[in-house]
């Protein structure tokens, strides 16, 4: 069994050896070699080979025949092949020389191949290389212009989109490396640009200020003289258009961005000729190029650092509103101080402004209006500090018309100046004030200046001369033949003309303050009032009251101060004319000019009474009575020197008082002889005076006649009767009591109406009889033994008694 099946095995692995490849016999052996009958598989194997060799030699014995006569046909074929191999071999060379021509031209239309694909890869690359440089020339151009934001723009454009299409070169990168710093660089150099444009416009705000007042007083004067052209064409929206052509592409990426020449001279202010015509003025933003300001907004703006920018801008203006808000500290001393203040002030927010309306953001309303009120608080501040210094109308008033002229300005670029006019009228108080001692001086040499007399014409013309200047309604002295007087002194005209000049003057400052006609009719009525109260009645008190004022002058001033007074109306109806509005307009203020006149012609009425009293003073001063003396036998007693030469000076004295209004001058005359009496009175019983004669008080008596005959003549005229002789009747009855001695009707009638010695008071009498007493008693040492003598004591002594029962009786 175990031999059937190493054969069978062996049987097997010769046919895995006859059926499988050559390489792959390997294990196929290994498994023989691995077994123990290798001898036998050796033996199996070589009787197959023989096997096979027989089957080989039986086949090659069948084919033999054709195998010799195949041989016969390859040695036929042999010499053909000979034959066709030469062939071959020649055609060869003839191809391998016509090849060699091909193949040089293949290899020429190879290179030239890759030369055209390499100019094609070269184009291509070059495409996108060309703009980057061109970009990057182009920006460097830009730079050397200064027109720093298409230079960004251009930055921007060849980094997002030129470079990465480049590809990778070196230049490339080198490129990339120098953007970040081309952004700083333009970064820099905007913000330098602007630095010297704030500090430019810094500078120069003065002239744009003064550009911008230049041209809206000048609108303002194209509207008062044509009434169609609108008010609007001085506001904001028309100055914006017509400095639009100079400021347009001041936002945009062409050539607006660049610097200028006349920036890169000024940093901002351009060079505009001042001379010429006056209507050619140009507008105040036509000065100033803002294209720094532009082009910073819009770098910064592209760089993402607006708002670094906006807080930088705003902080940089803030500073350089409080440096403009500072004023001079002697500014207050002339009227270009105050211009160069409010020209900076104006300058500043004209450019502000005009930044709000052309930066969108960079500057907005509210910051604006913060600026404003800080200003205008700053401003209103020191305009009353300032304008408290100054004592000159002249100034105060240019000072006034270049606020308004400020503050119209200011308003035309839609700034609200409210406050401005409410300090104007602030103002108005102390100009008043100012104008009051102007015209305080100006009356006071007026008067100083004043001879007191009436004024004499003698032609038509210098009647007509003086009647232009004074409202004299006077029929009768219109046809009086010339020369003749006016009956005021230059006083009165110089004085009408200087009221007017006043009203004329307070008038030129309500001007241009937006009051209505009422408002400003109503504060010159009241600053006239006050001229009028104060100033006019002081100075007039003051020429009454100075010294060496003598009785002429004052009545000179009594009858300037009537005619005056007489001229109120006329002031009345001047104001109204000026103003428009009717003198009888409810709540209308009225003049006080007729009491203002009234109380210094009263006052010199008084003072008039007063220096007359005391003239007569200084005539009784030379009064010298003897008043110890006898009683003159015989023959009339001749009135005193000093009574007679008094007399004589209140008659002159009284003739002067016929232009006088009638009540003055009974009243002065009145006065006087009342003076008169009450001064001898006072003689009579004056304490000092111990002792009187009989013949002192008939001296006394023969005055007083005197004094009566003055007044029964009738020095001026209106005494009804004898009304002037009461003024000396205490006096006349009392001499008349002692010259007759009529004690017993005295003592008999006291108290009663009908008594004849009604004024003579008891008190007075007892005074008098105590010293006529001490006289007999002294005066005659031998009195005592002359019996009259003693007997007049006793009467005196009876008197004397009955006096004091009287006085007892009614008196207690």
């Amino acid at each position: 069994m175990a031999s059937m099946e190493t054969a069978a095995e062996h049987e097997r692995i010769l046919r895995e050896i006859e059926s499988t490849d050559s390489n792959c016999i390997g294990p196929t052996l290994r498994s023989v070699y691995d077994g123990q009958e290798h001898g036998l598989f050796v033996e199996k194997l070589d009787m197959r080979i023989r096997n096979h060799d027989r089957e080989i030699e039986k086949m090659c014995n069948h084919h033999f025949q054709g195998f010799v006569d195949s041989i016969t046909e390859l040695l036929k074929v042999r010499g053909e092949a000979q034959k066709l191999k030469s062939q071959v071999t020649e055609t060869n060379r003839h191809l391998q020389d016509d090849g060699r021509e091909l193949i040089s031209s293949m290899e020429e239309l190879k290179q030239c191949r890759v030369q055209q694909r390499n100019i094609a890869t070269t184009i291509d690359k070059l495409t996108h290389c060309l703009p980057v440089l061109e970009m990057y020339s182009r920006l460097q151009e830009q730079m050397r212009a200064r027109r720093y934001y298409p230079a960004l723009r251009t930055l921007e454009q060849l980094e997002l989109t030129c470079l990465p299409r480049a590809g990778q070169y070196r230049f490339c990168s080198i490129m990339a490396e120098n953007i970040p710093k081309l952004r700083t660089q333009i970064r820099d150099t905007a913000m330098t640009q602007l630095r010297d444009f704030l500090e430019s416009i810094r500078k120069h705000s003065d002239k744009i200020g003064e550009t911008a007042i230049r041209q809206a007083q000048l609108q303002r004067s194209l509207d008062s003289s044509v009434s169609t052209q609108p008010r609007a064409l001085i506001g904001r929206r028309g100055r914006k258009e017509a400095a639009a052509a100079a400021l347009t592409g001041a936002g945009t990426d062409g050539g607006g961005q660049g610097g200028s020449p006349a920036s890169e001279q000024d940093s901002g202010i351009l060079d505009v000729e001042e001379e010429g015509e006056e209507d050619d003025v140009p507008g105040a933003q036509d000065l100033v190029d803002f294209s720094p300001v532009y082009s910073c907004l819009h770098i910064y703006t592209v760089l993402g650092l607006r708002d670094v920018f906006e807080n930088y801008y705003r902080k940089q203006r803030r500073k350089q509103a409080r440096l403009v808000l500072q004023p001079h500290s002697n500014m207050h001393e002339t009227l270009e101080g105050y211009r160069r203040y409010f020209n900076q002030i104006v300058g500043f927010f004209v450019v502000e402004d005009h930044v709000l309306h052309t930066t969108h953001g960079l500057v907005n309303r509210a910051y604006v209006e913060e600026l404003w009120e800080l200003a205008l608080s700053k401003i209103v501040a020191a305009l009353r500090t300032h304008s408290s210094y100054c004592d000159d109308p002249d100034l105060v008033l240019d000072l006034k018309n270049l606020i308004v002229l400020f503050a119209d300005t200011l308003q035309g670029y839609g700034f609200p100046v409210t406050q401005l006019f409410d300090m104007l009228l602030e103002i108005r108080e102390q100009y008043g004030e100012i104008l009051l001692k102007r015209w305080n001086i100006a009356f006071r040499q007026v008067l100083d200046q004043d001879n007191f007399s009436p004024i004499p014409v003698s032609t038509e013309q210098e009647y007509r001369h003086y009647t232009s200047q004074f409202p004299l309604q006077d029929p009768e002295l219109d046809k009086l033949p010339f020369p003749k007087k006016l009956p005021f002194s230059e006083f009165v005209p110089k004085v009408y003309c200087q009221l007017k000049e006043f009203i004329y003057a307070c008038l030129k400052y309500s001007e241009d303050l937006h009051l209505s006609s009422t408002e400003v009719d109503d504060m010159i009525r009241k600053s006239t009032n006050l001229l009028l109260t104060r100033t006019l009645s002081n100075c007039l008190h003051y020429a009454i009251k100075k010294k060496n004022v003598g009785l002429a002058e004052l009545v000179q001033v009594i009858i300037n101060t009537t005619h005056l007074e007489q001229s109120c109306q006329f002031l009345e109806e001047f104001i109204s004319n000026i103003t428009n509005v009717p003198p009888d307009t409810a709540n209308a203020t009225k003049l006080y000019g007729t009491s203002t006149f009234k109380d210094a012609r009263h006052a010199a009425e008084a003072e008039i009474y007063t220096s007359l009293n005391a003239k007569i003073d200084q005539f009784l001063q030379l009064a010298d009575y003897e008043w110890l003396t006898a009683v003159q036998g015989g023959g009339t007693v001749a009135a005193s020197d000093y009574l007679i030469d008094l007399i004589a000076f209140l008659k002159s004295t009284f003739s002067v008082f016929t232009n006088l209004p009638g009540k003055v001058a009974q009243t002065a005359c009145m006065s006087a002889c009342k003076h008169i009496s009450t001064s001898l009175m006072q003689l009579l019983l004056d304490p000092e005076l111990r002792q009187i004669s009989m013949g002192a008080l008939h001296q006394l008596n023969a005055d007083v006649k005197e004094c009566e005959s003055f007044a029964r003549a009738g020095p001026v005229a209106g005494f009804q009767g004898d009304t002037l002789l009461l003024a000396f009747s205490d006096l006349r009855q009392l001499l008349e009591l002692f010259t007759q001695w009529d004690w017993s009707t005295y003592l008999a009638d006291y108290g009663k109406s009908t008594c004849k010695y009604l004024r003579v008071n008891p008190h007075t009498a007892l005074a008098l009889l105590e010293k006529m007493r001490e006289t007999s008693r002294k005066n005659n040492v031998f009195a005592q033994f002359r019996k009259t003598d003693r007997d007049r004591q006793r009467l005196i002594d009876t008197v004397i008694k009955q006096l004091r029962n009287v006085i007892a009786q009614h008196h207690t």
